[in-house]
C-alpha cells in the first residue's frame, strides 16, 4: 500500500556512536550525502549535549555535512545544551553555520535534563554552573535573545541571566529568520494539567514549531492542535508551525530481532538499563519495511510533519540503504528541492 504523504523526512544521525566502535565520523558524514542524493530526505539532524551523554559536539558535526552537502536542511534534535551556552557566543556560531550552509539551518533546542533526572544532568549543571531551577527561564530569555541578535542591528538587553549594551552581532545569518523549534516532551499525558499546558504555552509562544519523542499517536495529535490553538490565540499563523517526531527505526524482517537489536543500540547510546516494553512501543518503528512505514503513517495522520528517523542499528549504511529501497518508496514523498 502506497501513502499520500506531504511530510518531510529527516535522518538522525548518532554522533555517540564512535565512543561504541560503531563507526567513524567519516560514516555519518557519508550518510547524510546518501541521504541526500536519494531525494527522499529533506533534513539531516543530530543531538547535544556537553557531559552527560558525551558526543562529538553538534555545531561541528553539522559544519562538516554542510560543507559535503548542498540541499539538505540541518538540524538539532536537539539542542540540549543551550541553556549552558552563552547566547551571544551561540547566536555567532549558529549565524555561521547558517551562512556556510547556504540558509539551510534548523535551531531546535530544549532545556535539557534537570538534576533530578539522574546524576549525570545533576553534574553537567553544576560544572556549567547553571541551577536546575533556571533552566526554563534560560530557554525562554535565551531565545529571546539570540532571535533579537539575528535581526537587529544594535541590541540592549537587560535580563535576569544575560545582560549587554548596544551589542552589535556580525555577521546575520543568511536566512531571515533561522526557524527556532522547542523539544518538549511533558511526562504527564493529560492536557489539563498545569505543567503541560505551561510546557504547550511555551512551544506557542515562543517557537517556530515543535519537536518531540516517545508520544503515543493520540497524544502526539492533541497537544500539537493544542499547541496550534494557543499559537493563534497569540496571534500567529499556525499553519507555519513545524511538527517533528524523533522516531527510533529498525527494519527488520524479523520483528523480535529487530526490538532485541533496537534495545541493545538504545541501552549502551544512553547509559540506561533496561528499556520498557512500554518505551520502546512508543520511541521504536520496527520490523518489516510495511511494519515501519504504517508506524511512520499513524504520526504523520496525527499531525507530524518532519518525522526524523534514527536507525538503532549498528549497521547504519545497511539500515539506511534498506529505508531509501524499501520503506521510503511506500511514501509519495520528495527530498529538498
Amino acid at each position: 500500500m502506497q501513502h499520500e504523504m506531504s511530510a518531510k523526512f529527516g535522518l538522525s544521525l548518532s554522533t555517540r556512536a564512535i565512543l561504541f566502535d560503531w563507526g567513524t565520523m567519516d560514516d555519518l558524514i557519508e550518510a547524510a550525502i546518501v541521504a541526500e542524493e536519494s531525494g527522499y530526505f529533506s533534513g539531516v539532524w543530530v543531538g547535544d549535549n556537553l557531559l552527560s551523554k558525551p558526543r562529538v559536539e553538534a555545531i561541528v558535526t553539522l559544519s562538516a555535512i554542510a560543507a559535503r552537502t548542498e540541499r539538505i536542511s540541518l538540524g538539532t534534535i536537539c539542542l540540549a545544551s543551550f541553556v549552558m551556552r552563552d547566547p551571544i557566543l551561540l547566536a555567532l556560531q549558529w549565524a555561521s553555520l547558517d551562512i556556510l550552509s547556504k540558509g539551510r539551518t534548523i535551531l531546535a533546542v530544549c532545556n535539557g535534563g534537570s538534576a533530578s533526572d539522574g546524576p549525570q544532568f545533576a553534574h553537567e549543571l553544576e560544572n556549567m554552573d547553571v541551577a536546575s531551577s533556571e533552566r526554563v527561564g534560560r530557554l525562554v530569555e535565551g531565545i529571546q535573545v539570540i532571535r533579537r541578535l539575528w535581526s537587529e542591528d544594535s541590541v540592549t538587553h537587560q535580563g535576569k541571566f544575560y545582560n549587554f549594551t548596544n551589542l552589535e552581532a556580525l555577521p546575520k545569518p543568511a536566512q531571515q529568520p533561522v526557524p527556532i523549534l522547542i523539544a518538549a516532551n511533558p511526562r504527564e499525558q493529560r492536557l489539563d494539567d498545569p505543567v503541560v499546558d505551561r510546557i504547550l504555552r511555551r512551544v506557542a509562544r515562543f517557537g517556530d514549531g515543535w519537536q518531540t519523542d516517545a508520544t503515543p499517536v493520540e497524544t502526539f495529535r492533541q497537544r500539537f492542535d493544542r499547541i496550534c490553538e494557543y499559537a493563534v490565540a497569540e496571534g500567529r499563523d499556525s499553519s507555519m508551525l513545524d511538527s517533528c517526531l524523533h522516531l527510533m527505526v529498525n527494519i527488520n524482517d524479523n520483528r523480535q530481532q529487530a526490538i532485541e537489536e533496537a534495545q541493545h543500540f538504545l541501552v549502551s547510546y544512553y547509559g540506561a538499563g533496561t528499556i520498557s516494553q512500554e518505551k520502546m512501543d512508543l520511541w521504536l518503528a520496527c520490523g518489516s519495511p510495511e511494519e515501519v512505514a504504517e508506524k511512520i503513517q499513524s504520526y504523520i495522520d496525527a499531525g507530524c510533519k518532519t518525522p526524523v528517523l534514527r536507525f538503532v542499528s549498528p549497521d547504519l549504511k545497511g539500515q539506511l540503504q534498506r529505508c531509501i529501497e524499501e520503506v521510503l518508496p511506500i511514501f509519495k514523498t520528495v527530498g529538498p528541492k
